[in-house]
């Protein structure tokens, strides 16, 4: 009855548009339900700019007056999980979850790429080789898992979510790839499925949609995206990719799942609810799409697409067709997933730069802010919104920008 009542507080705080309590937020597609959100700063704007310990490049995650982060230090010997007052950039608390010798990574990557998911009463990290981990909102630890060695030179960077009384883990690699569903409250495994070899580094996060009566976990992958079962792990469907990687996370989107896949390719949209491979049968429309590497997953405001590469070439596709609008060269690198708020989308450049653009059938650059941030910083975790303000998390620092 206690675990009952507790998951329905979650869910009612879930809803509260201030808490973003996952990664791309409470529901998985980047959108925040604010209005009063900056569309407009600079360096002036910034409340508060607090050094972190280490590097780390998940973004902050958000429940009530606490931001969850993850860190590395030591060149990825020692992996952090810590707390952050969101009033003032004060650590409340920071706790090693795990030491020990650390695996290869991409220079792209890090030890600390993964965003923290939480409940408002736990808060759950993954750092891939370093484990599974989960801790009170207050800094207690309540349990960890060993979810292997994520052989590859890439690193990972995937999420957790949680799903009712579970928590839901992306774990891709080279060798043995799976998904796993562990008990939230004790860590216990109650699924493992394995997934198409060859994956490769654990990149993607699961995202939960509905179909009807129907819940599905769908995961983006280096040869096809697919979907499962939350309460059993079993596969429902798969789609065919069109180009490999597979860090990207899906978009979903008024009944429809947005993919791009990583490498240069084609970006499309399917159709949920299938069974078996749906690549010929719910597949809704499929673009080619030329140009630079990916990182940033895609954003939807109304019957409009947006995509940002790793050039800074920003795409503008009508999102029942898939017919390319518009296609418009930005300054600055785009690596880190952009947000949408209040009619508007918002991405963040490697330095720090945030473009708000409002879409239409033509580019509408609104503006370009700068937090004037040193080149070193670099910016890939995603820009989050909460009450009012944006926070923003370089390798190094955090700031709070708005009101």
């Amino acid at each position: 009855m206690l675990r009952s009542i507790l998951g329905l507080l979650a869910f009612t705080s879930f809803a509260h548009a201030d808490n973003w309590p996952s990664w791309r937020g409470p529901t998985g597609d980047g959108h925040s339900k604010e209005t009063n959100l900056p569309v407009k700063w600079d360096a002036k704007s910034v409340l508060w700019k607090v050094p972190l310990p280490g590097e780390g490049q998940s973004s902050p995650t958000i429940w009530g007056d606490r931001i969850f982060l993850t860190t590395a230090l030591e060149k990825g010997k020692d992996r952090i999980v810590l707390c952050v007052d969101r009033g003032s950039g004060k650590i409340l608390w920071q706790h090693k979850a795990w030491s020990g010798t650390p695996e290869p990574v991409h220079a792209m990557n890090g030890w600390a790429s993964s965003t923290c998911v939480t409940d408002g009463q736990r808060v759950v990290a993954f750092f891939g080789k370093g484990g599974l981990h989960a801790y009170t909102v207050e800094g207690k630890p309540l349990w960890s898992r060993d979810l292997g060695e994520f052989a590859g030179p890439w690193g990972t960077s995937a999420s957790p979510i949680i799903v009712g009384d579970m928590v839901i883990q992306n774990c891709d690699a080279t060798e043995n790839p799976s998904i796993v569903a562990l008990n939230l409250y004790d860590g216990k495994t109650i699924w493992q499925t394995p997934r198409a070899v060859p994956e490769r580094g654990g990149w993607s996060t699961p995202v939960l949609v509905t179909v009807g009566d129907r819940q599905e976990v769908v995961v983006n992958g280096e040869t096809s995206v697919r979907s499962y079962d939350p309460s059993t792990g079993k596969e429902l469907w798969t789609c065919k990719s069109f180009a490999k990687r597979g860090e990207p996370t899906v978009t979903p989107y008024r009944g429809l799942i947005y993919v791009i896949n990583g490498q240069p390719g084609d970006i499309y949209a399917i159709r949920p609810g299938g069974k078996g491979d749906v690549t010929a049968s719910h597949l809704a429309w499929h673009t080619p799409r030329k140009g630079a590497r990916d990182q940033a997953s895609p954003i939807l405001v109304g019957k409009y697409l947006l995509a940002f590469d790793m050039k800074g070439t920003a795409t503008c596709y009508d999102n029942e067709s898939g017919k390319e609008l518009w296609k418009e060269r930005l300054s600055g690198t785009f690596v880190s997933s952009p947000i949408a708020a209040n009619g508007l989308v918002y991405a963040q450049t490697e330095g720090g730069v945030t473009m708000v653009v409002e879409p239409g059938p033509r580019l509408k650059l609104i503006a370009a802010n700068s937090l004037d941030a040193p080149e070193s910083e670099l910016f890939r975790a995603a820009l989050v919104p909460a009450d009012g303000r944006f926070y923003s998390r370089s390798r190094t620092h955090l700031y709070a920008i708005g009101k």
